[in-house]
Order: structure tokens, then C-alpha cells, then sequence
């Protein structure tokens, strides 16, 4: 497992309650991974300068195909504009048939609560079964999963 150190954004001093959200991205061939892997980091690039962006990390595990985010929102509409950037919009539609993506958001009390991926924390891994297991990348800091506000997988 491989990660960044913690990006802070603008809105780092947020005190909550704030949105989590985690992505995971499963390419089906090895070879999109370093694509993928770019595309995300210039991403990063541009976090500082987003509305309500309170912090992120990007992870990657190499041996499964996957690569993700989890990145902490002031709120839900802060989230929503980023999906919507332009830059963030033709990376999306660059791999959508090249893999798996699936992504989770739930509502935070503070940034307490959230812990950088790695291993054991709680992560509901859709490649491996079941909703709710200890297991890589984290993003809760109870053993128990919180219950998303909104899961969605695309193929």
C-alpha cells in the first residue's frame, strides 16, 4: 500500500461537521495504472485552491489494481464542484471502461475521525466481498464501517 502524505486544502481549519469521501478505482489491465496514477497526482496539484477542500490523501495498492482518494469536504456542494471540474470530468470519462470505480460519502462529526488509509482500518472493499471488513485502504477510525450516505460503483 502506497499513499501520499496528507494534502491540506484551503478549508483545513474546518471545524465540522464535515463530508468524507473515499474513491476506489480497480483498472482492469495493469498497464492503465500509471495513467491513472499520473491524471490523480495533477489533480492534487490543484487542491489548495478548492472551495471548502479540507484535506486528502491518494493511495495506491499496485498488487490489487487499484488506486483511490480519500479526501475531506467542508461540505456536500464543495465535494459536488469538484466532481464537476472540467479536469476532473475528462479524466473520468478517459478511464471509465478501463476499470471499476465505486465511491462512498459519509458525514463526519471532525477530522478526528478520519485515518489515513493503510492497514487496519475499516474499509468496505467491493472486490472482495461483504460491506464491512478490516482490511486496506481505511477511512473510519471506529472498527465498525459508517453507514454511507451514498455508495455508487460504475463499470
Amino acid at each position: 500500500m502506497l499513499r501520499t502524505r496528507w494534502i491540506a486544502g484551503p478549508a483545513a481549519g474546518h471545524p465540522g461537521p464535515l463530508v468524507a469521501a473515499l474513491t476506489d478505482y480497480r483498472a482492469n489491465r495493469l498497464l492503465d495504472l500509471p495513467g491513472i496514477a499520473r491524471h490523480g497526482l495533477s489533480l492534487s496539484r490543484l487542491w489548495p485552491t478548492l472551495p471548502g477542500a479540507v484535506g486528502m490523501w491518494l493511495w495506491a495498492d499496485l498488487p490489487g489494481r487499484r488506486v483511490g482518494s480519500l479526501s475531506v469536504w467542508r461540505e456536500e456542494d464543495d465535494l459536488q464542484a469538484f466532481v464537476r471540474l472540467r479536469e476532473h470530468v475528462r479524466i473520468v470519462r478517459e478511464y471509465r471502461h478501463r476499470g471499476v470505480l465505486r465511491s462512498r460519502t459519509w458525514q463526519v462529526d471532525g477530522l478526528d475521525q478520519v485515518v489515513p488509509p493503510g492497514a487496519g482500518t475499516c474499509f468496505a472493499d467491493p472486490h472482495h466481498g461483504g460491506d464491512s471488513q478490516r482490511s486496506q485502504p481505511g477511512y473510519a477510525a471506529s472498527a465498525a464501517c459508517p453507514a454511507p450516505r451514498r455508495t455508487r460503483e460504475r463499470r
